[in-house]
């Protein structure tokens, strides 16, 4: 840790892991949820690997994940391999900077700025009450994930047309941060999106700059709607 102000806000965290590990939803819930209160930011590496059934294939993509909790979250995403592209998203707006070709696609969210971000920060700062109203919750089991040990939970959209386009979702949570290791997204057909984190880095101070895009004024806007 950085800072003894940074080590006091994640002793509770470390605290929780001592004594028994909880199996009963309820107690993991209510972990998640106090982590979920203490959260201000995170920065983690990031692998999302993307397998599609009817071809067979399966691509990976690794960069970084930057999050700043508020009443309009900020998430920036930054993939260096095997393309460069970012990915924000900041008042109820997404925008995808492509540098090869210098273009930035912009996205107005609007209603749907709320269900973009949970997807993308799925147990990361998200209240679990909230969680039971949108999602049937399993626990599964316990399961070792490069020595972290994790509850693997089992989510189940509640609405129909959410469960249409994602069935089902898995989430590797950590018992050292109960915040996610792993989430895994089933699409119809047999095709999913894993998203694997490593490297987190929970209330550390992040810079203005973590939550821009980066473009250049010469990059080329596209209105995508």
């Amino acid at each position: 840790m950085v800072a003894g102000a940074l080590a006091l806000s994640l002793a509770p965290l470390a605290r929780a892991r001592k004594g028994k590990h909880p199996t009963d939803l309820t107690q993991i819930l209510d972990q998640m949820n106090e982590a979920s209160k203490r959260l201000k930011t995170v920065s983690a590496n990031l692998e999302h690997t993307k397998f599609t059934q009817l071809v067979n294939d399966k691509s990976t993509e690794s960069g970084q994940l930057y999050f700043r909790k508020g009443k309009t979250p900020e998430i920036r995403i930054t993939i260096q391999k095997p393309d460069n592209k970012i990915y924000l998203f900041k008042n109820k707006k997404g925008e995808i900077y492509y540098p090869k070709i210098n273009q930035i696609q912009e996205y107005n969210l609007g209603q749907n700025s709320e269900l973009v971000q949970q997807f993308l920060l799925l147990g990361f700062g998200t209240d679990t009450n909230e969680l039971k109203k949108a999602y049937k919750i399993t626990y599964l089991r316990e399961e070792d994930m490069e020595g972290d040990t994790t509850v693997l939970l089992e989510l189940v959209p509640r609405k129909a047309n959410t469960a249409a386009e994602i069935p089902k979702i898995q989430i590797w949570v950590s018992e050292e941060s109960w915040l996610p290791a792993q989430q895994k997204f089933f699409q119809p057909g047999g095709d999913y999106l894993i998203a694997h984190y490593t490297g987190v880095k929970v209330n550390r101070p992040l810079p203005s700059s973590a939550f821009e895009l980066g473009a250049p004024s010469s990059a080329k806007r596209v209105k995508m709607n």
